[in-house]
């Protein structure tokens, strides 16, 4: 089988270099070219023709194929690309006033079941490499300048780890993107083990934990990950998270018309978080049909809103991009595969 050098650190690649006969600086050129999203090895036109052929007699680099942009009314462009094996996964650009922000797909569906969410409908294909993960980045940096990085387009980042921590390698290397995890997000929906062991590495990027209910009640209905680590459980390891690491989470809570959006579950959302290191961000729920749930009203989102603040708690509410285009997560995909 050939060797995925996408989805090599910078140390394993020079492993591969050495114990093929090149010098180290080969493995400096190849995972610069591979950060800067190039498809071939016949891109790569610092390496001679021969190593070129050579390179592609026993290894392989991740191609993404762009199957469909779109670009939305408010600047947002959304990618849908093919995998070598035919997959679909989504990946958006959005534009901010501190820059453009990529927000990457994980797995190729996802096997968490959220109520509200398209990315699980069809449940998990598979892991993406590591090096499927960083080429969308480099993907979209060749046309647009990246700032900073979401992982948290399809999948659930925490259940595909050991790729995961690779690429927060590789896109932080100097050799490469040498992106500041600062400016690096990472998605879970409550994956209380995996919390725990990034917590011990102390990395320098934003925990997102996808909470959306603020008891176990109403957290059990629409999020079947819940009845494995309750509200009690996840809570405690962020805060354990934040101990550890001195860095602020960012607790998503997707608001939901007649399930998640009343004073009382602000009330208790305040209580949970109170004393914290967190920030919350509300996000009127996206509109999927084979989910039936529908966006809470903007007064309950103003009374929500007012009701954390009011308690101490720091809170936005999120701008809505790309709606349009389809553009919140597995959307395109979805409507692409039904379709085929």
């Amino acid at each position: 089988m050939k060797t995925d050098l996408s989805s090599l650190d910078f140390t394993s690649l020079k492993a591969f270099a050495d114990s093929n006969g090149l010098p180290a600086y080969r493995a400096e050129q190849i995972f610069r070219w591979i950060s800067k999203g190039v498809s071939s090895f016949d891109e790569m036109t610092d390496i001679s023709k021969p190593l070129r052929e050579t390179l592609s007699e026993i290894s392989v680099i991740t191609q993404l194929k762009t199957e469909k942009k779109l670009i939305s009314s408010d600047g947002t462009v959304k990618y849908l690309f093919t995998l070598a094996d035919g997959e679909h996964i989504e990946t958006v650009l959005m534009n901010y006033e501190h820059g453009n922000s990529v927000c990457i797909s994980s797995q190729v569906g996802c096997r968490m079941n959220c109520a509200f969410c398209a990315s699980s409908l069809k449940g998990l294909k598979r892991n993406l490499s590591a090096g499927e993960m960083l080429a969308q980045v480099a993907t979209v940096n060749r046309e647009y300048s990246v700032s900073s990085v979401v992982v948290m387009g399809i999948g659930e980042p925490m259940d595909n780890y050991d790729n995961l921590l690779i690429f927060l390698e590789n896109i932080s290397d100097p050799h490469g993107l040498a992106m500041s995890h600062r400016h690096v997000s990472v998605s879970t929906c409550g994956i209380v083990p995996r919390i725990c062991e990034l917590a011990e590495k102390k990395l320098q990027l934003t925990l997102s934990v996808s909470l959306h209910a603020p008891d176990d009640e109403t957290r059990n209905k629409i999020m079947p990950v819940n009845r494995k680590w309750n509200v009690e459980t996840l809570i405690e390891a962020c805060r354990r998270y934040t101990e550890e690491t001195k860095r602020r989470i960012s607790f998503e809570y997707t608001l939901i018309k007649d399930v998640n959006d009343s004073v009382r579950h602000a009330e208790t959302l305040a209580k949970l978080l109170h004393g914290m290191l967190a920030h919350v961000n509300l996000i009127p729920v996206n509109y999927v049909a084979e989910r039936g749930l529908y966006p809470s009203s903007q007064n309950s989102v103003r009374r929500f809103y007012d009701t954390l603040q009011k308690n101490g708690i720091n809170v936005t509410v999120r701008r809505t991009l790309g709606n349009d285009i389809n553009a919140a997560c597995g959307q395109l995909r979805h409507k692409t595969e039904a379709a085929e």
